[in-house]
């Protein structure tokens, strides 16, 4: 094996590590954020669901800051950095009992958190192209899942903790996962990928604006992304309210959803990786929007676990054919020269989605039992038809599936190590 083979190698075990080292805090973080912050805190749980929404208003607006920085720096070292201040900021967490130092900590803590995706992509870029770089998605997005999966089950565990003492370890535990993560990043041997802007490169984020194809791909992404935080906010209390299972076996389809993704999201990338990448992402918008319809038929059924879980299965299976082939396209598709711009634009698709998420499917909640589901089903197949028809306007090498002969016309210009 080569020295180059070695380093290649090399680098993937170690992205891998961290990347699953970040899942796993994740998923200790995500499912107790306002538990965990009341008790390392002493706030109001209002005060602090209005100062997380503030920190995640000020993470979307640090995102064209973070896509210049990948595009200065490199995805190596933006992520790296993102990490690190995560560290910090479960660090300090135990420390911030007033309400200003509560904000400043939420704030690192979300600008950090929404900085890594575009960051960590980027770094694919650098570190792969072609069907390596599609199989390298694949994998971190099912290790992912597990690690989250796994961070779920311990965060589960700190609950049982008598008095704070959990979320005191949660608060140790996770800064000490975000910083492993970010010192196993830093050791990645990587060579930053550099090409020359065309001559018709506006600069910056004008030529990002002016992409229309790419801003319809993320436009898609915003409407799709709806199916996606439904799982989280929105499915639970149908099940529980309108199905009436429950809430064990309600988390329990959770459950079943994150481990089919994490042990089949690398084989149905492999199985998609020939299609086209628009229509695949279409296709999965199309079971999505199946899976949705059988939700909304599940109350007046009378609902029961088997066929709870039958329709769960066909939502993830949506999930798993739509998530490969749209991820992949929103990282081919990004020009070479300003790819931290390009991911940092698609990355506001999925955190504007999840910012307005809990207004709007609670809004649906409250207005029936089908109609959560109706509105769900016409914004993901509108997503897919927006996906299909921006397919021509693509470039060739991002709407295709992965091709030898494609990918070994696609030169890059490889400078010094980021």
């Amino acid at each position: 094996m080569s020295s180059m083979e070695d380093n290649s190698s090399s680098a993937r075990r170690r992205f891998i590590a961290a990347s699953f080292t970040d899942a796993l805090g994740q998923g200790v973080y995500v499912p107790l954020t306002m538990l965990f912050v009341h008790a390392l805190t002493g706030l109001t749980l209002t005060a602090i669901g209005t100062g997380l929404t503030l920190a995640g208003l000020g993470a979307l607006a640090s995102m064209p800051a973070v896509g210049a920085l990948v595009d200065r720096f490199g995805g190596k070292r933006v992520y790296a950095a993102a990490l690190a201040l995560r560290a910090i900021g479960f660090a300090l967490y135990p420390l911030a009992h007033s309400y200003p130092a509560f904000l400043a900590v939420a704030l690192v803590v979300a600008v950090a958190m929404w900085a890594a995706p575009p960051s960590q992509q980027s770094l694919i870029g650098d570190m792969a192209e072609g069907a390596e770089r599609d199989r390298l998605l694949a994998w971190d997005r099912s290790l992912r899942n597990g690690g989250m999966g796994f961070g779920a089950l311990a965060a589960a565990g700190m609950l049982a903790v008598d008095g704070d003492a959990g979320f005191f370890a949660a608060a140790a535990l996770l800064a000490a996962a975000c910083a492993a993560a970010a010192l196993t990043v830093t050791t990645i041997p990587v060579r930053r990928r550099v090409t020359a802007a065309p001559r018709e490169a506006r600069g910056g984020y004008r030529e990002v604006l002016a992409d229309r194809p790419y801003l319809a791909i993320t436009a898609a992404n915003f409407l799709i992304g709806f199916g996606y935080t439904a799982q989280a906010i929105a499915l639970p209390v149908f099940l529980t309210r309108d199905v009436g299972l429950p809430g064990a076996l309600a988390g329990g389809v959770f459950a079943v959803n994150t481990a089919l993704v994490a042990v089949l999201g690398v084989p149905v990338a492999r199985a998609m990786a020939r299609a086209r990448r628009a229509r695949g992402a279409a296709l999965g918008t199309a079971v999505f929007a199946a899976s949705f319809a059988a939700f909304a038929t599940l109350p007046a059924l009378g609902g029961g676990i088997v066929a709870v879980l039958i329709v769960a299965i066909v939502y993830t299976a949506g999930e798993l054919i739509h998530s490969a082939p749209a991820q992949s396209l929103s990282v081919q598709a990004a020009r070479d020269h300003v790819r931290g711009r390009y991911l940092a634009v698609y990355q506001l698709s999925w955190s504007l989605c999840r910012t307005v998420a809990p207004l709007v499917l609670g809004l649906l909640l409250d207005a029936g039992t089908w109609q959560l589901w109706a509105v769900l089903a016409a914004a993901v197949l509108a997503g897919g038809l927006l996906l299909l028809r921006t397919e021509r306007a693509l470039p060739a090498h991002a709407a295709a599936g992965f091709s030898r002969s494609a990918d070994t016309q696609r030169t890059h210009a490889v400078t010094a190590s980021a």
